[in-house]
């Protein structure tokens, strides 16, 4: 049983890593190279599409969770029919960029799909609001998380955690649930990302690209949402654990929308990439925010759920204040020409 368990998590890991090596070498023939520009964080003509490594092996792993039951799980199928859906645009916009609207379309046909199959067709008005919430929410997911996805390792390592945060979380409080497909497949997926990163660790020989990027965001939302159906974990569970890309990416987005500038098109001034070249390279800042996920939000995340759920939301804020804090003091959307007044005024 434990070996067969170990060989479950192992293939996905082999399988990502061997297809992202792939791609890496096949990267120019594929049209799948990501030459530098004034907006990058990288200087060098470098390999993209490596989440495609990623996407085959949580495709494969879906699939055999799927057979692997007595009968199969509509719910499974419908989950990977639209995750396919998901990479298959984000590999198209690899290859030869799509259209903002279009991309957006297929995101809320994604993450529509999703919500009708896990909630069904909202019956009264306040049903309609939570679900348009929902549905918000997911598609601003799957965005952010693609827009945080511009440094090494960054988008990889904080994949890796939340899966496997998640499923801890659930191992502790539920441990019948460690046999269920749901949480096999979050350990496959965290494999699989694992398999990605020993290409993608700075110095990066690959990039992740929208296809593994808005691939294991969608995914993380089926957890989510799958898990907190199930009883096992919360919504503000999820929200901390999420607390390091969210809080960045919103804060990045509202400065950028206040100060009138396109807020979708791809810029440099993330909190995160100005730490980058604050501190000089990606492994540093990678460094930190592992810290932060590691030794703030797991265990408020922990928390949360075992020792104080009836100060949840409370534990949101505790969990996101000083985040917020430190993007905006790190320059979080802030013109450049703004930042160069405000030293020289020192």
């Amino acid at each position: 049983m434990i070996i067969s368990r170990l060989l479950f998590v192992l293939v996905p890991l082999a399988v990502s890593w061997a297809v992202t090596a792939w791609v890496c070498s096949q990267a120019e023939q594929l049209r799948l190279v990501d030459a530098p520009n004034h907006r990058s964080s990288h200087v060098l003509p470098t390999p993209s599409g490596g989440g495609l490594g990623i996407v085959l092996a949580g495709l494969l792993s879906g699939g055999w969770l799927v057979l692997e039951q007595a009968s199969m799980d509509v719910r499974l199928c419908v989950v990977i029919a639209l995750s396919l859906l998901i990479a298959v645009v984000g590999l198209w916009d690899d290859v030869r960029p799509l259209p903002a609207t279009v991309r957006f379309g297929v995101q809320v046909v994604g993450c529509g799909g999703l919500l009708l199959e896990l909630f069904g067709v909202p019956s009264a008005s306040g049903s309609w609001f939570f679900s348009a919430l929902l549905l918000l929410a997911g598609v601003w997911w799957v965005n952010l998380f693609n827009f945080m996805d511009g440094v090494d390792g960054l988008a990889g390592q904080q994949a890796v955690f939340m899966l496997v945060a998640a499923a801890v979380l659930v191992a502790g409080g539920h441990p019948e649930a460690m046999s269920h497909p749901v949480v096999s497949w979050m350990f496959c997926l965290a494999a699989a990302t694992l398999g990605f990163l020993f290409l993608n660790w700075p110095p990066a020989r690959i990039f992740m690209g929208d296809v593994g990027s808005t691939y294991l965001a969608f995914m993380i939302v089926f957890f989510s949402l799958a898990t907190v159906l199930a009883g096992w974990l919360s919504y503000p569970v999820w929200l901390i654990l999420a607390a390091v890309f969210v809080t960045d990416a919103t804060v990045t987005l509202v400065r950028r929308m206040a100060q009138g500038e396109r807020w979708h098109e791809a810029h440099r001034t993330h909190a995160y990439q100005r730490l980058a070249r604050r501190f000089g390279g990606h492994r540093p800042l990678i460094f930190l925010a592992a810290g932060i996920n590691i030794f703030w939000l797991a265990p408020l995340a922990w928390g949360c759920l075992f020792f104080c759920p009836e100060w949840a939301w409370g534990l949101v804020v505790l969990a996101y204040a000083p985040l917020a804090l430190g993007v905006v003091f790190a320059g979080a959307g802030r013109r450049e020409q703004e930042i160069r007044n405000a030293r020289e005024a020192l």
